[in-house]
């Protein structure tokens, strides 16, 4: 079979400190119901530093990988890679199109012959040999990601998890890549990836990597840039065998619909609703922290994100109280800086999309009775950075409650019985993934067999793992990314009838 691809974390510590001097670290305080932030005006220094640094480790690519070369757009058109938490400018990167997709496709299907008839032990040390140099650079890979994406540098420290993808979002701008491309190159694919504009130097610096661990020219190939004539070559390509996307559904069901005329394999990730269900047996500090992570984590940021905390009536007050007080707590600012664990958003269209959502659920709500109970406004630093948010009182009708926020916006739902709640959570299109606290084991097991979604954590707010399959139902994708089951995605079943061989 023809086949060229597309294109869980584990948090470790790294001390931010490492790389800012200590005058330049954030001042926090709580003043009544707000919080307070003071910056030093040296913080642009700090990201300067950090790029010497990745200069220095030469993992700081700014040219697209076609055929094992570093290349550049064929037209000289560059777009501007930046810093969501200053707004400074890290790097041109080549603003690709289909001459350039057209061109890796070649390449990945030329290598494919020679990459996908070495054995699974060659190409396992191969992998093998990546993984450990992307764990012997994480720090570097780390400060990337924090860079260009603005999520804190203790989050951005993560590992590949091992399982394969195609066109990636700017959001876990190295997991989403690793996730992918191991298991297809683990099959014997070889792989074009389409990281998103905004993030593409983690992409390059992986494949750089890739290439020093042995894989051969052609068979990891990276273009970025012109996202409508890259996806178009991607899709009329009938050397491409697979498309595999992570990103939101209406993207999605374009590229579904796009890969119908040459009828390609297809695996979708697309976005989420996700519930965060409390109920009045739950314990309250798990449940706080649970939702916490579950909702806050990246800024809010990510398709698994609580978008709904479904609260049950008797433990509604207490909980609104201690989620409160968590979340005043949270410290807001420059990911470089030690302490942050909140981020920017990634550009002023997404502060924009969370302005107009809140702004229409105050309109909305509080008529009938919902309130802000903490922030629902841009953050006093400036930029994109938005205030952590908590709206008491929400209704599953409000729009708030019904679209994926992306953002730090938690809506408070109080709810009666079990299977009030249960409706709630399923009347979505979405169905990623759902949460539940309850310290009742058989709840447990109903609730999670009851709600139509792809993952259920219990009493856990952080729920990926390379080693569980990951994906969703209904309108949150198709196909699985993960365990054995991600793998399958990359491979093709034959059956083989032999007859009337003498012996």
């Amino acid at each position: 079979m023809q086949r060229v691809a597309l294109q869980g974390r584990h948090l470790l510590s790294l001390s931010p400190s490492r790389f800012l001097s200590s005058h330049h670290k954030l001042d926090f305080e709580v003043i009544h119901d707000k919080v307070g932030f003071s910056l030093d005006s040296q913080m642009s220094t700090d990201a300067q530093a950090a790029i010497a640094r990745l200069r220095d480790s030469g993992l700081l690519k700014s040219k697209g990988l076609v055929g094992g070369k570093w290349v550049d757009s064929y037209d000289g058109k560059t777009v501007q890679v930046q810093n969501p938490a200053t707004g400074d400018v890290i790097a041109n990167v080549p603003c690709m199109g289909k001459r350039e997709t057209d061109d890796a496709i070649s390449s990945a299907y030329n290598t494919f012959y020679s990459w996908s008839k070495r054995t699974a032990s060659e190409r396992s040390k191969c992998l093998r040999k990546w993984y450990d140099l992307i764990v012997s650079h994480k720090e570097d890979l780390a400060l990337l990601i924090t860079l260009e994406q603005g999520k804190p540098l203790k989050e951005a420290l993560g590992e590949p998890v091992g399982v394969v993808g195609a066109i990636t979002p700017w959001n876990f701008p190295l997991a989403m890549i690793t996730r992918k491309v191991g298991p297809a190159l683990a099959c014997g694919c070889t792989v074009i990836v389409k990281p998103s504009e905004y993030t593409p130097l983690t992409a390059l610096a992986a494949a750089d990597l890739a290439l020093q661990a042995g894989i051969p020219p052609g068979a990891l190939n990276v273009v970025m840039g012109n996202a409508p004539d890259i996806g178009d070559s991607l899709l009329q390509s009938t050397q491409v065998r697979k498309i595999t996307f992570t990103g939101s559904t209406a993207v999605g069901k374009k590229l579904m619909a796009g890969s119908a005329n040459t009828v390609k394999k297809v695996s979708l990730e697309l976005g989420g609703n996700a519930p965060c269900i409390v109920f009045d047996d739950a314990d309250l500090d798990v449940a706080v922290k649970g939702s916490l992570a579950a909702k806050f984590r990246n800024s809010g940021q990510t398709c698994v994100c609580a978008n709904r905390i479904l609260v049950q009536e008797g433990i509604y007050d207490e909980f609104a109280n201690a989620l409160t007080k968590a979340v005043q707590n949270l410290q807001v600012g420059n990911g470089l800086v030690e302490g942050v664990v909140q981020g920017p958003l990634i550009n002023e269209a997404a502060v924009e999309k969370v302005l107009i959502l809140v702004e229409k659920f105050v309109n909305d709500a509080t008529s009938k009775g919902a309130n802000v109970i903490l922030g629902g406004k841009r953050h006093s630093l400036g930029m994109t950075f938005y205030e952590p948010t908590i709206l008491g009182n929400v209704n599953s009708e409000m729009l708030v409650s019904r679209e994926e926020v992306f953002g730090p916006v938690a809506p408070l739902l109080p709810f009666k019985t079990e299977e009030e709640a249960i409706k709630i959570a399923n009347d979505t299109n979405a169905g990623l993934a759902a949460y539940i606290f309850t310290k009742s084991i058989p709840r447990s097991w109903r609730v999670s067999e009851a709600l139509e979604y792809g993952l259920v954590g219990v009493n856990e707010g952080l729920i990926s793992t390379e080693v569980a399959p990951f994906g969703g139902v209904k309108q949150s994708g198709l196909g699985r990314e993960g365990s054995k089951y991600g793998i399958d995605e990359y491979l093709e079943l034959k059956y083989v009838c032999m007859g009337n061989l003498e012996a």
